[in-house]
Parts: C-alpha cells; sequence; structure tokens
C-alpha cells in the first residue's frame, strides 16, 4: 500500500513546488510593474483603487507647420510656428488659419489671446489670435527676440549693422511703429511691454553685467534702472499684479514700478533646469548639481509666496504652467499637479506622442504634448466639456466632440 501512496506523494509534491513558483513570479511581476511604473493590465486593474483621475487621450493632431514647431494656446485654439509658417486649429482639429513663411528658428511669445510669432536670427514677424492675422512683415536687419502684451501691442528687438548694436521697436495693436530705442553700448536681449501700453523694460547685456532699463512711450529718457552687476539676467516677465519678474541663473527677482527689487527666491548652488510662469504661478526645476536628475520642483504665487515642492529623481523634459495646474512632459510620461504640485494625473509615454519634446497647458485641465511628428492633447476626464446628447444630431452622439479628423 505504502508503494501506491508513494507516486501520489511526490506528484502532489509537485504540483505544490509548481504552484509556489507560478506565485512568486506572479508577485515578482507585479512587483516590478508597479514599482517601475510601467503601463500594463496589472495598472488598469489597480488604478481603479488611485486618487489619479481618469486619463483621456484626444486623438492626434495634424500640423502642418513644418519642423521645430513651437506651439501657443489662444482662446481654447492652439496656434503652430514652424519653419513653413503659422498654422492655428481650433480643439476639434478643425483649421482656423493658415500663414505659409520660411523660418529658420521658430519662435512664439503669448499674451492673452495674442501671440507673435517671429523667426530668430531671420526677418519674420507674425502677429495673430485665434482667428485673425493682426500684423505680417519682414524686419530689415536679423530678429533677436519679440513680445506681445494683452492689447495687441508687441515689440520687436533686432540687431542692427549701423551704429548701433540693437534696436527695439514698439509697434501699436494694428502694427504701426509708434516707439523706438536703440542702444550704442551693450546688446539687447528682450523688450516688453506693460498690459497699459506706458511702459516698456528693456533688457541689454553690458561688459559689467546685466541690466534693464525703464521707458516710458511718453518720453525719450530711461525713467529707471534696474542694474545687477556680475549677474545674469536671462528672462523677464510681467506678473499679473503688474511687478516684473526678474530670471536670474541663481534667483527670481520682483521689480515694481519704482525699480525696487524683492527676491522671491533664492537658488544658489542649485541648477536651474527649466521654469514657466503663467500669471499668478511660477514653477522651478532646481536640479542638484552633478546628481543626474535629482532635484526638486517648486511652485510660487505671482507675490513669492512658497505654494509646494517635490523631490524629482527623472528627467524633466518641457513644463508648462496654466492658471490653476502644472504640465510636465517627464522621459516616462506626462504629469499634471495642482498649485501645491499634488499629482492629479499621470499617463505613460507609452500612451502620449511618440518621441515628444514639448508640453503646453492649455487652461482647461488639458496639456498639448507634441513632438515634430505628431502631436496629442491629455486631459483630465473629469474635466472635458460634457456635450448635449438631446441638441447633438445623431450621427454625432456616439463620437467624441473633442477628436480631430484625420489627415
Amino acid at each position: 500500500m505504502s508503494g501506491d501512496e508513494k507516486p501520489g506523494r511526490k506528484l502532489r509534491g509537485l504540483w505544490g513546488i509548481l504552484v509556489s513558483l507560478v506565485t512568486i513570479a506572479i508577485l515578482t511581476y507585479i512587483a516590478v510593474i508597479l514599482i517601475s511604473g510601467r503601463d500594463s493590465f496589472l495598472r488598469r486593474i489597480f488604478g481603479s483603487s488611485s486618487s489619479r483621475e481618469p486619463v483621456k487621450i484626444v486623438d492626434e493632431y495634424s500640423f502642418e507647420a513644418g519642423r521645430s514647431k513651437v506651439f501657443a494656446s489662444l482662446d481654447g485654439a492652439v496656434a503652430a510656428v514652424g519653419t513653413l509658417g503659422v498654422q492655428v486649429l481650433d480643439r476639434s482639429g478643425a483649421e482656423l488659419l493658415r500663414d505659409p513663411c520660411r523660418m529658420l528658428t521658430p519662435a512664439v511669445n503669448v499674451s492673452t489671446g495674442k501671440a507673435v510669432a517671429f523667426d530668430i536670427g531671420g526677418n519674420a514677424v507674425r502677429v495673430l489670435s485665434s482667428d485673425e492675422m493682426t500684423a505680417s512683415f519682414e524686419t530689415e536687419s536679423p530678429i533677436i527676440s519679440a513680445s506681445v502684451n494683452d492689447n495687441g501691442w508687441f515689440c520687436v528687438c533686432v540687431r542692427d549693422d549701423g551704429g548701433y548694436r540693437s534696436i527695439a521697436t514698439v509697434y501699436n495693436n494694428l502694427g504701426k511703429d509708434v516707439y523706438r530705442v536703440s542702444l550704442g553700448s551693450g546688446y539687447i536681449l528682450s523688450a516688453i511691454l506693460s498690459n497699459d501700453n506706458r511702459n516698456l523694460a528693456v533688457l541689454s547685456l553690458t561688459d559689467r553685467g546685466s541690466k534693464i532699463e525703464f521707458y516710458e512711450l511718453s518720453s525719450e529718457n530711461v525713467v529707471m534702472t534696474f542694474d545687477l552687476p556680475d549677474r545674469l539676467i536671462i528672462d523677464q516677465r510681467y506678473l499679473s499684479g503688474g511687478d516684473l519678474l526678474v530670471v536670474t541663473m541663481d534667483s527670481m527677482i520682483a521689480v515694481d514700478k519704482n525699480g525696487k527689487g524683492r527676491e522671491l527666491h533664492w537658488f544658489a548652488g542649485k541648477r536651474l533646469g527649466a521654469y514657466t510662469v503663467s500669471g499668478g504661478l511660477i514653477a522651478m526645476h532646481l536640479l542638484d548639481y552633478g546628481v543626474g536628475y535629482s532635484g526638486r520642483l517648486v511652485t510660487l504665487d505671482g507675490d513669492g509666496a512658497f505654494m509646494g515642492t517635490i523631490v524629482t529623481s527623472y528627467e524633466i523634459i518641457s513644463m508648462s504652467a496654466g492658471e490653476d495646474y502644472l504640465a510636465v512632459l517627464r522621459s516616462d510620461g506626462v504629469a499634471l499637479f495642482d498649485r501645491e504640485l499634488a499629482e492629479i494625473l499621470f499617463a505613460p509615454s507609452s500612451a502620449t506622442s511618440a518621441g515628444a519634446d514639448s508640453i503646453l497647458a492649455l487652461g482647461d485641465g488639458a496639456a498639448l504634448v507634441s513632438s515634430d511628428h505628431s502631436a496629442v492633447i491629455v486631459r483630465i476626464g473629469s474635466s472635458e466639456p460634457e456635450s448635449d446628447p438631446e441638441n447633438a444630431p445623431e450621427d454625432e452622439q456616439e463620437s467624441s466632440p473633442e477628436s480631430a479628423p484625420e489627415s
């Protein structure tokens, strides 16, 4: 009898070992998936218990603006500026505006509902809203930078081959030049106009460092100067409260209407990897020197009050701030954060634009993720505008209003 029982015992023993090995393999696989953050069937199962909002990936958009595209959000539409010109699409993918022109290094500056597209080192300037080209011309000298304010007034800075090193020209909303600043020494890096069309801030680089000179359009003289000897100012933006935000290699500074600077955040010892500003939200990615991608995300409000910070250990390719959230393109996917940097959305790279190199916050809980070849919109599913099925045509009730037509 004992001889008959031995094969059964061996079979049960082998079966138990097999079950144990399979169980260990499954648990190991689950651990790898959850730790690595890879998207999978298991992630979709376990994701039901996550606090993250559902993610909506809108169909791919087809922009025909050439390569090296940069993007701007314009009143619910998206403008693309590339080597072949300017194109604007609405959220359904329908074309609102197109202006073919050649650009070698496309760039764009945007304000509320307005954008100026220009060619760095080239001559093309285009000023537009979501459905109208308000100004279109070629400069005589190579363009350094350009900016636009909420009223559609804009400024273009160019290099000059004559007696001046650089010139900043202000144009009104009709495209007529109304003011000019010429520097015989130093180099103009950028010039921006206040939203009341009265004051012009001109950032220049001299042999002593950086300085910003303020002009009133009613006078030719410098009204005041903000000087930073032996320090480099890399950018300037007007904040929603009216102060000028000055970005240096080691700090964020707010300059008031009297030219007095107030340090909002000092980050000496860190490297400024990326930054983005939208109205009352300032976000920075501060990297640790010599430690790979190790660093921190930091957010401030327009007054410089600290809002949030999180530790990062991943590569951040691009960042874009909306009024109430921050869109971040990481090497492994797309994340949206609230102002305090609590994560509200994560979409892995396998679900977004392949080879993506830029992200643009669209202002309604959505972000445009783009590469030279494709562009998709990622949004929080619960914030997607709802359609009215009773009033929609029968052939449209089953389709998404956000879907772009096939190209």
